[in-house]
């Protein structure tokens, strides 16, 4: 989605102004979906339109909220290998999280998280932009925003490779689904409308995430930070079995539904 389509973003404004005001608290809307799915330009989108109608809005994405590097090295070492790779749940930072949503929704200033990708770590807290006072809506925004845990009898068997290969016993797929059925539950009760960009398959992930590096690669070049097809590939596995879980199971239970067609574009709203 290289620029939001004007039908979804009328959808969302739809879904905001359907319940925004009713307590006097900010609406905070959740907005979930795989990676490249165009979160981000969606929300951008969102956020630009709302400002035009007079509202003030906070955005924040699940992305900002990584544990720092010395923190995900700890638990490489204490839990499993595979939590160097941020993203998963476990390798956020989810108190941090509340914290800020819970300003948001009191009024109390507060800035929000910003992660540094570049260098792998939080960037400094003083260059976080702050807000200052109460807004109407909070966009938050993230590839497993609202998403449940699994039971447990799916975790025993290996989803792909890198699980096969690299999580045999299962140890890290057990800790990441115990830490989206715990504590990130306490971070999305804090969302009071949940929207999800559904993909066609998880399938369409690989080709989508090669899309923005082959961006990427125009911009930076064959940089250390340009991923190959093969590192891609892995990369996404990292992903790949809560994915495929929420697209089977969010659906039922979203607010709202934006089914995308294999280039990114919505096939229909549905509520």
């Amino acid at each position: 989605m290289s620029k939001a389509d004007p039908s979804v973003v009328a959808a969302l404004r739809a879904l905001i102004d359907g319940v925004a005001g009713e307590d006097g608290r900010p609406l905070v809307l959740g907005i979930c979906g795989a990676q490249g799915s165009g979160k981000s330009t969606l929300t951008a989108a969102l956020a630009e339109d709302l400002a035009g109608e007079g509202k003030t809005c906070a955005v924040l994405s699940l992305d900002d909220l990584y544990l720092t590097k010395a923190q995900r090295q700890r638990l490489v070492r204490e839990v499993h290998p595979l939590l160097a790779t941020r993203g998963p749940p476990g390798t956020h930072d989810v108190e941090l999280g509340i914290e800020v949503l819970d300003a948001l929704l009191a009024g109390t200033p507060v800035r929000l998280p910003r992660f540094d990708k570049a260098n792998d770590d939080r960037s400094d807290g003083s260059a976080w932009p702050e807000v200052a006072g109460r807004c109407d809506v909070v966009l938050f925004e993230g590839w497993c925003v609202g998403a449940r845990a699994q039971p447990p009898e799916p975790l025993a068997v290996p989803i792909n490779n890198l699980e096969l290969n690299e999580d045999a016993g299962g140890q890290w797929r057990t800790f990441a689904n115990a830490a989206l059925a715990g504590p990130y539950q306490a971070l999305f009760a804090r969302i009071d409308r949940l929207v999800l960009l559904q993909s066609p398959s998880f399938d369409m992930v690989l080709n989508w995430r090669l899309e923005q590096e082959d961006e990427l690669r125009v911009r930076a070049g064959d940089g250390p930070g340009v991923m190959s097809r093969e590192q891609i590939a892995r990369f996404i596995q990292h992903y790949e079995r809560i994915t495929r879980h929420i697209l089977a199971e969010m659906p039922d239970r979203a607010d709202l539904v934006v089914q995308l067609d294999g280039r990114r574009r919505p096939v229909l709203p549905t509520v």
